[in-house]
């Protein structure tokens, strides 16, 4: 029960990017019916920099959503707020499915970024409050799988479906994350945080599976209130200064009484701003810089521009096959591979999985790049190692940096932490879809997988040096983690 209960939670603030990744692949298969002097969608054919806006303008939206997402949910609560954030899918297919106008496509096509940026920065911070550390790791892939399903679904609609069904399947997709949204438990962590310790201990309940009263709850009840101690990481920072051993601090942070005091001998801060805080604790500081740099190599080994463009990289690559029917398994290889991550994420663990997928990735890009300059193969085998490319990125790349994203950072720092980070994630996401047709041009198809490949090889070596291994444990190790105590 508790697990299931957590699993719908995860489900409902992860669809989201179901709905995202529907709308980062719908231009796919519809640019060419905008962009055709024949068209009777819009009252004008699209003009080359509209058509590229179409698919990079909701990484601009996404900016704007997930620098409100904190703001919102931490206003109203997870739930309310994840109704909030999921309106911007329904009001921008519903323009769209009216309007005939480049302009107002253009414009319901931020609309919907706003959303999709919101739901990444709220997925994760849901799913670190909510979730058991021995399935943490299989719900925080959720976000990612969710966004590859919804690529599946997209490409088998505009294969078999007509325009107008396929912008009412999306906006009834929208509506039904709404309606999910409101159906969730409020998380007990932020009850917490409004002094609704009864609410918190009844949502813990459900999401244990266990009574009100069990020894269970009132353990996660008593070390959710030693989370939201703001002193907690304050001694952190001061123990890690002073050099002071990991076990006194253990014995400091689980004081009853640790919200008002802390250790005799270091004096009494004021309150630290939450910004400080994540620049000025070494472990914070720490745990930003590797998701971070996870992240940011993660845009440019290029997933986001061969899923926007999936329809003209297979017709180039492989001019005999339908592209439909590529794009189609290009998007149950993408689902395949985070499926398969999230099963075995807290088994083989992280660390494993980030390197051995970018160094697959690294080998597929080589080989692609070379097939392409040489045509040294049947172009069928250009298809076929796209797929591999795929189920190599999903298989660990793209996947590991989120899961590392909800659970390597504090309570106090965690909202502020997902919005930085999904802005600039973002950002780099508009920056290589509306730069990638034209340095596609410059550099050829072929030139920039070798491009793809080289940056997958630099994040196989970085991960090795810099990302700690998190699999089954506890925020507080997780922190000792970061500042090299464990082993």
């Amino acid at each position: 029960m508790g697990v299931g209960m957590q699993c719908f939670a995860a489900l409902a603030c992860s669809f989201g990017s179901l709905i995202m990744g529907a709308l980062y692949s719908w231009p796919s298969y519809t640019l060419d019916l905008y962009t055709s002097p024949n068209t009777t969608l819009l009252s004008a054919p699209m003009t080359e920099l509209e058509s590229s806006l179409v698919g990079s303008l909701p990484s601009l939206g996404a900016m704007v959503g997930s620098s409100i997402a904190g703001l919102t949910i931490n206003t109203i609560g997870r739930q309310k707020g994840g109704v909030v954030l999921a309106l911007p899918f329904v009001l921008s297919w519903a323009i769209i499915g009216q309007t005939s106008s480049s302009i107002v496509v253009l414009v319901a096509r931020f609309i919907s970024g706003i959303g999709g940026g919101a739901f990444l920065v709220f997925a994760p911070i849901f799913i670190s409050e909510i979730a058991e550390d021995s399935i943490r790791g299989f719900l925080a892939s959720g976000p990612v799988a969710l966004y590859c399903l919804g690529s599946l679904i997209s490409y088998m609609c505009g294969w078999f479906l007509s325009y107008r069904a396929i912008i009412w399947a999306n906006l009834a997709g929208s509506v039904l994350c709404v309606v999910l949204c409101f159906l969730v438990v409020e998380s007990p962590l932020y009850l917490l945080r409004q002094n609704r310790e009864e609410d918190a201990r009844q949502a813990i309940a459900k999401y244990r599976g266990a009574t009100p009263s069990s020894k269970i709850v009132l353990e996660e009840l008593s070390r959710m209130k030693a989370q939201i101690t703001p002193a907690v990481e304050l001694v952190s920072v001061k123990q890690d200064a002073n050099e002071k051993n990991a076990e006194e601090a253990e014995k400091e942070k689980l004081q009853p009484d640790n919200e008002k005091t802390v250790h005799e001998d270091i004096p009494e801060e004021p309150k630290m701003s939450t910004l400080k805080l994540l620049f000025l604790s070494p472990a914070s500081r720490r745990a930003f810089e590797v998701v971070a740099t996870a992240l940011s190599l993660q845009v440019f080994m290029g997933i986001v521009p061969v899923m926007v463009y999936a329809n003209t990289l297979f017709a180039q690559a492989a001019p005999n096959l339908s592209s439909n029917f590529c794009s189609v398994l290009f998007a149950i290889v993408l689902t395949s591979a985070c499926l398969i991550t999230a099963v075995i994420a807290d088994r083989a663990g992280r660390r494993i999985l980030i390197i051995s997928s970018s160094v697959m990735v690294a080998v597929t890009m080589a080989t692609l790049g070379f097939l392409l300059q040489t045509s040294f193969a049947p172009t069928w085998m250009s298809a076929v190692v796209i797929l591999l490319y795929c189920f190599a990125f999903n298989f660990g790349a793209g996947t590991v940096p989120y899961v590392l994203l909800s659970e390597v950072f504090v309570p106090e720092v965690q909202g502020l932490a997902s919005m930085l980070l999904i802005e600039w994630i973002w950002f780099l996401n508009f920056v290589i879809v509306a730069v990638f047709p034209f340095a596609s041009k410059l550099l050829g198809i072929h030139g920039m997988f070798y491009v793809f490949g080289v940056v997958a090889v630099v994040n196989a070596v970085v991960s090795y040096l810099r990302v700690p291994e998190t699999k089954g444990l506890s925020n507080v190790q997780i922190q000792e983690a970061l500042l090299g105590k464990r082993k």
